[in-house]
């Protein structure tokens, strides 16, 4: 597919000011599990050239705006009513038995100088290779590691599955035109997604044999072409019934 147009869609969604507050935080160690029980999210916020400092926020409102947020969006963070700080979240720490979060990392920003941040790519549209041509799709990436100022960051990158028309079509790096201002640090011929031959279910179960590949995706194909497979089967019946 070289030597193509750029068959991709950024989604320039610069959100509006995200906003939240927090307050200073004296509580450390393992008596930061009271704070939790009344509903606060134990919290830093730290940058190039300033100094860490421990805050608490909210559980409910944090949870809200980082649904909306995600790691790739500015937030104003005012730390007990005071002058709002840009800043993005760099690290979200859960507990592994409830799923609840336990931890929050904070990275306040300079508007002037070049950052490096992940931006999630959102999936959009159905692919006529898998739609039409029975293929199967597999999303190699599912976020995109860019580089640029602050406010040139973008909430996710759309990508246009409709495109992929053939077996085989696939979409790289190089087929994504990023915005003004933002550089994309993966390889220009990294693949992001791709249209594969459906797999055979002899193949499926020699992968099965592998203990370190990941068939989970190539399952959930099968499963569907077994049941497309049997739902046709089922109609032959009904009409030599009839």
């Amino acid at each position: 597919m070289a030597g193509r147009p750029p068959i991709l869609t950024i989604s320039d969604q610069r959100m509006e000011a995200l906003k939240l507050d927090a307050k200073k935080r004296e509580v450390i160690g393992k008596r930061v599990k009271t704070l939790r029980t009344e509903g606060l999210i134990p919290a830093v916020v730290y940058g190039h050239g300033i100094e860490a400092k421990n805050l608490t926020v909210d559980y409910r409102a944090f949870e809200k705006l980082f649904g909306k947020a995600g790691e790739s969006s500015l937030i104003d963070l005012a730390v007990e009513g005071g002058e709002p700080v840009k800043v993005l979240v760099h690290e979200v720490q859960f507990d592994p038995m409830k799923g609840k979060i336990n931890h929050v990392d904070f990275r306040q920003v300079n508007m002037k100088e070049k950052l490096e941040a992940e931006v999630i790519l959102k999936f959009v549209g159905e692919a006529p290779a898998v739609k039409v041509n029975g293929g199967m799709l597999v999303r190699v990436m599912d976020a995109l590691v860019v580089r640029c100022l602050p406010g040139d960051l973008v909430h996710e990158i759309e990508i246009d599955l409709t495109k992929l028309v053939n077996i085989g079509d696939s979409v790289s790096v190089s087929d994504i035109a990023p915005p003004p201002g933002m550089e994309f640090l993966a390889r220009p011929n990294d693949v992001i997604v791709v249209a594969n031959a459906p797999i055979s279910e002899e193949e499926l179960a020699s992968l099965e044999a592998k203990p370190d590949a990941d068939v989970s995706a190539v399952k959930v194909a099968t499963e569907e072409k077994k049941a497309e497979r049997a739902a046709a089967k089922e109609g032959d019946k009904a009409e030599k019934a009839e």
